[in-house]
């Protein structure tokens, strides 16, 4: 079994290091580690069953319908509007623009379900905006790409139905209302990272727009952020799945981008819809890739052994939980989170089930720490796409997010020591 584990992990990251695709990585490491213990045809016909097996679920059909509908609305005009939205309500404050730009990303993360999404369209808006005003345009950039992650947490989010598929059954309609309230803590506390830049900083005011111009703007959102009212308050309601959600929301984004904004035209469509097809055919191979190597891991009894050494280690549940932790942020910095979510949900749920804790929480936990990898280096996708639009080098903006990582952290110790914070919503909706 150790042996099994040792050429797993050594295969994997041999094949990262030599730019192996992350799925292929996955998928080959699997059979090598399978070739020690039975022949090459059963190995990869174990393999494929296993792969082919992981895609079978209805839930993983409202993946490619977020995707799509966060394409559509991407290029539909709905982040301008949303930024013009919260520039109005908070511009003033102090550090305006910065307040602004992660209520953007939480707003346009929330609605596409994409951080690299939102990453893209608010930065390539705000991020020349910042610059403009006398923001450091590192810090702009380190603003950016830690206020885009909040959109995993925030509902609609594909890697929350990824989570509720490793997790053996969670809720998804669960899952999104626990996302909410750790979603917005992790936005305000990065805004009040900005605020403290702001007045040490000393930035001018900008001038407080009329009660008219205000009313104006926010009117002018409110189409594009009905999007997470429909779609969310359908799923609680019972009304539709989350997948059936999926499809209500591509009809609700190409009618509001083609028909009430028209800002999509219909010779985009074949496009975006291909676009689509190219990053759900990325995600559901990872998953496929995954879900095989976790199935290695459970037959070789891995996650078990795993949980046993790690409550021997100590039988105080916060040291044990603080490990998974830092482990699981060493993990988000060099892996892509579908991945880290299927392999790692089978390891450490058992782990933190033992020590109290829900599988809602433990989800909610997993995915804010995993996106705090989504902006740390060495591999982290916000950040080579802030940095393509900011103009500037990955080691530059490293400075400046530190406060910021220390922020999310702070919350991630909330999310991980009070269940309320992951448990009070679902509750309060009768999940």
């Amino acid at each position: 079994m150790e042996m099994t584990a040792v050429v797993l992990v050594v295969g994997f990251f041999f094949f990262l290091l030599i730019n192996v695709p992350v799925s292929i990585s996955i998928g080959l490491a699997t059979l090598i580690a399978m070739l020690m213990n039975i022949e090459a045809v059963p190995a990869v016909t174990t393999i494929a069953q296993r792969m082919a097996g992981g895609l079978d679920s209805f839930a993983l059909l409202a993946i490619p319908f977020f995707v799509l509908s966060g394409l559509i609305m991407g290029r539909g005009g709905i982040a301008k509007r949303l930024i013009e939205c919260a520039m109005a309500l908070i511009g003033s404050l102090p550090g305006g623009l910065a307040l602004v730009n992660v209520v953007s990303c939480m707003l346009f993360g929330a609605i596409s379900g994409s951080a690299v999404a939102a990453t893209s369209a608010i930065g390539s808006f705000m991020l020349p905006q910042m610059k403009k005003n006398g923001y450091d345009p590192n810090f702009s950039a380190a603003v950016t790409a830690a206020a885009s992650t909040t959109g995993m947490l925030i509902p609609p989010s594909n890697i929350l139905i990824v989570y509720a598929i490793a997790s053996g059954g969670v809720s998804i309609a669960a899952l999104f209302m626990a996302g909410y309230l750790p979603g917005i803590m992790v936005g305000l506390a990065l805004m009040i990272v900005c605020f403290i830049y702001a007045k040490k900083k000393n930035f001018p005011l900008s001038e407080r727009l009329p009660l008219r111009i205000v009313a104006k703007k926010v009117l002018a959102a409110v189409p594009s952020l009905f999007l997470i009212v429909l779609v969310i308050g359908g799923i609680v309601g019972g009304i539709f799945t989350a997948t059936e959600a999926g499809a209500i929301a591509v009809v609700y984004a190409l009618m509001l981008s083609m028909g009430f904004y028209g800002e999509v035209k219909a010779k985009e469509l074949p496009e975006i819809l291909l676009k689509s097809a190219e990053t759900t055919a990325i995600v559901m191979l990872l998953i496929a890739a995954s879900t095989a190597m976790s199935w290695l891991l459970s037959f070789e009894n891995i996650p078990q052994s795993l949980s046993d050494y790690l409550l021997q280690l100590s039988d105080n549940p916060i040291i044990i939980l603080l490990l998974i932790n830092l482990l699981l942020i060493v993990v988000g910095a060099f892996l892509d989170m579908t991945p880290a979510v299927l392999i790692f949900t089978p390891i450490f749920l058992p782990v933190a089930m033992e020590l109290g804790m829900s599988p809602l929480q433990f989800g909610i936990m997993i995915v804010l720490n995993l996106s705090i990898g989504l902006c740390s280096p060495p591999v982290g996708a916000v950040l080579f796409v802030t940095c393509a639009i900011a103009k500037t080098k990955l080691e530059d903006i490293i400075r400046p997010l530190i406060p910021l990582y220390a922020a999310m952290f702070v919350v991630l110790m909330l999310v991980t020591y009070v269940a309320w914070f992951s448990e009070a919503l679902p509750q309060w909706f009768g999940f």
